[in-house]
């Protein structure tokens, strides 16, 4: 007799940033949306050194390199630009450098995001900072 009922099937996936996944979604084409779009972005490549789920300094290189080619071709308000830009190079960094990066992308971009996204990219600084 088995114990566990399904002793095959895998563990779901759990995407760590469903509000600015879901608010990139709602929002129309043009600037919100990019910023939504850009603050992804930012949070996944920071996700890259959260523990428990670091890669290696290569791959973190990579993914900024590209990173940084596709955001340059967004049309960001030119008080966001430079956040994101510092948040994609803290990203080949240490934690720490990214979680300061993530907050001030909250502080430049905070008026273009909902509060929920807002708590997704507060929530990750806080684990990347180590609290």
């Amino acid at each position: 007799m088995l114990t566990d009922p399904l002793p095959y099937a895998l563990d779901p996936l759990r995407f760590g940033f469903p509000a600015l996944a879901s608010l990139a979604g709602r929002l129309p084409l043009g600037g919100g949306r990019e910023v939504a779009l850009a603050a992804l972005l930012a949070a996944r490549l920071a996700h890259g050194l959260a523990p428990g789920s670091a890669l290696p300094a290569s791959d973190r290189a990579a993914r900024a390199s590209g990173a940084k080619v596709w955001l340059a071709s967004l049309a960001l308000p030119a008080t966001t630009r430079v956040p994101f830009a510092r948040c994609v190079e803290a990203s080949t960094g240490t934690p720490l450098q990214a979680a300061g990066a993530l907050r001030t992308v909250v502080a430049a971009a905070g008026a273009h995001l909902d509060g929920p996204s807002v708590q997704e990219l507060e929530r990750l600084a806080r684990l990347l900072a180590g609290g």
